[in-house]
């Protein structure tokens, strides 16, 4: 079944619609890891009256765009394009979903380029790294895997496989978008007054049993380059519950500017790092936050120490009414930001309805970052990253040298 919904949003020259489908990669079977990611592409190479090449002409003499991506939760198809055409593309949408052609011929174009893709990843010393984070950190959990999958199941993957997938996708919960009236949806704050009345947010995330072993916590894979990759921290809450804005608060506070503690501690005071910042996407589920930074070898063993005592800062001491202050304001600023673009906003509603979370309750969150403490950080530091997750790619001395001081610090 399609839910339908529209953004009452100002006029604009263009239009747009993005479906989301209920159910990404985390659907994935075991041995068939990558098989939504197939499907994904797929859907798109060709559809009931076009093949993959009329389908691709047919956008373009519009100047339209349609895209498709996999998450972990969900898969995204979108269209966009000028207003005065958008009544002769929108119907794709639906061919695409309930009528793609399915041609084996694509399929193995498709499962050929993403054997190619997992190939490239894994001579990424960083996608190794985080591949490995996310192992110790979820375990056998849907999260624990890349979306794309993995060689060995992809090459396994059979036409007869996805025909197989595609039965079950056409049973997935399916929710639309749109800027546009004239698809007879129901607006987002009728959906607004249904949510309200009919659910609130979780109040708790779901526990998380902490492995106390600082080796189960701990991974590391050697590389021959000049460059320490470092990630560490843990499986949080999911969007749906009301810890997910603290969190964020937290995020703004170590990664948002110039201003953000791991900027100031990082580069600016000691000038050590390439690439450092904090991952932590909305996910239906536990999601992962964690801090990466990258540093040459020479620095880290001292990034590390500089890592560790910001740690421990975090979990003994709350932040100051000046830090926590500034850290909601970059935060209010990154919401205007996101609403600036309207693929974003689109994709980012649809995604909260499918969560079951009032899309609205993104504009309100304004009003409740008041309400956020420093004691409320302190207390979710000391809840979620107590013990944390360690997974380093590096020269294998210095790891094992890391590995030691984990097991004191940690």
């Amino acid at each position: 079944m399609l839910k339908r919904y529209f953004l009452n949003n100002k006029k604009r020259n263009f239009s747009t619609a993005s479906v989301w489908i209920k159910g990404g990669s985390d659907l994935d079977r075991i041995g068939k890891k990558g098989i939504n990611k197939i499907l994904s592409s797929l859907l798109t190479r060709g559809c009931e009256g076009f093949n993959n090449f009329t389908l691709s002409e047919y956008i373009e003499s519009y100047g339209a765009e349609l895209n498709q991506e996999v998450f972990e939760d969900g898969i995204s198809i979108s269209i966009k394009s000028l207003n005065e055409h958008f009544n002769k593309l929108f119907p794709l949408l639906d061919l695409i979903i309930n009528k793609p052609t399915l041609l084996e011929i694509e399929f193995q174009k498709v499962k050929k380029s993403l054997i190619n893709t997992l190939k490239k990843d894994k001579e990424n010393p960083f996608n190794i790294c985080f591949e490995n984070w996310k192992r110790i950190v979820y375990s056998n959990h849907p999260y624990a895997f890349n979306i794309n999958g993995n060689r060995s199941d992809v090459s396994k993957i059979t036409y007869e496989d996805i025909l197989l997938e595609f039965k079950n996708f056409k049973n997935r919960d399916k929710y639309l978008i749109s800027n546009n009236l004239e698809i007879n949806g129901e607006s987002i704050e009728t959906l607004e007054k249904k949510t309200l009345e009919k659910k609130t947010l979780e109040k708790k995330s779901i526990n998380i049993n902490h492995d106390l072993n600082p080796n189960n916590r701990f991974d590391f894979n050697n590389n021959d380059s000049n460059q320490t990759i470092i990630m560490i921290g843990d499986q949080t809450c999911s969007r749906r519950s009301s810890e997910y804005l603290p969190l964020k608060v937290l995020e703004s506070y170590l990664s948002y500017g110039m201003s953000a503690a791991l900027f100031k501690l990082f580069r600016e005071k000691h000038g050590i790092t390439y690439d450092l910042g904090v991952y932590y996407p909305i996910r239906r589920g536990n999601a992962p936050f964690l801090i990466y930074l990258s540093v040459s070898n020479n620095q880290a063993l001292l990034a590390f120490e500089l890592l560790s005592t910001l740690w421990k800062n975090l979990l003994f001491n709350p932040l100051t009414d000046a830090e926590i202050f500034l850290a909601k304001e970059k935060l209010k600023g990154s919401f205007l930001l996101g609403n600036q673009s309207l693929d974003e906003i689109l994709q980012r509603k649809i995604q909260l309805i499918s969560f079951g979370v009032s899309p609205i309750s993104e504009i309100n969150l304004n009003l409740k970052l008041e309400e956020i403490s420093s004691f409320d950080i302190l207390e979710l530091f000391c809840k979620y990253f107590s013990k944390p997750f360690l997974s380093i790619s590096g020269n294998k001395k210095i790891c094992l040298e890391i590995s030691n001081r984990w097991n004191k610090n940690f």
